[in-house]
């Protein structure tokens, strides 16, 4: 075995990404522990396990290649399932379906193939931090159990660029 061939397997060997998934911010602002948001349903990750976002920006992205399942009809919430078979449920905020939808406008349509960026929905900030219980905003992997581990990230992120997990298959 030459040198080249050694140095080689050692970094497929050692390649700690491989099978790993990786979900995109789908919104600006700084990671906040899923447990911390004011709602049971996220806190105690009945729809699933994730991060949440207190945002700074005014839109939410996909956060994976993949095709939008549900847009909520007052659209402050979607759903997403990755090439990879993630499925990904994001939610704008806390009691957000009771401003029965001011402050959000849908770009993309249920059933649309997206990639990671492509705008999904588009909100005013401002307003929505005057009205809403709070804006925090989950990301949810919602069918965890057919995937081995969950990394969280931390810090600031930006919309469609800084990854905030990665998950093992």
């Amino acid at each position: 075995m030459s040198l080249f061939d050694k140095l080689k397997k050692l970094v497929y060997a050692n390649n700690s990404n491989a099978g790993v998934i990786e979900i995109i911010a789908p919104l600006s602002g700084d990671i906040v522990n899923i447990e911390d948001v004011p709602d049971v349903v996220f806190a105690e990750k009945i729809v699933g396990d994730g991060i949440a976002i207190k945002p700074t920006g005014d839109r939410m992205v996909a956060p994976v290649n993949g095709t939008i399942g549900k847009i909520f009809e007052t659209n402050h919430a979607f759903s997403i399932k990755s090439e990879d078979g993630v499925e990904l449920f994001v939610h704008f905020g806390i009691d957000t379906v009771e401003l029965k939808g001011k402050g959000f406008k849908r770009i993309t349509q249920e059933g649309q193939t997206v990639k990671v960026g492509d705008t999904i929905i588009e909100f005013d900030l401002a307003m929505l931090q005057q009205k809403a219980k709070s804006t925090l905003t989950p990301v949810v992997i919602s069918n965890m159990d057919e995937f081995k581990e969950l990394n969280k990230l931390s810090g600031s992120v930006i919309v469609g660029v800084t990854p905030v997990l990665h998950i093992k298959k």
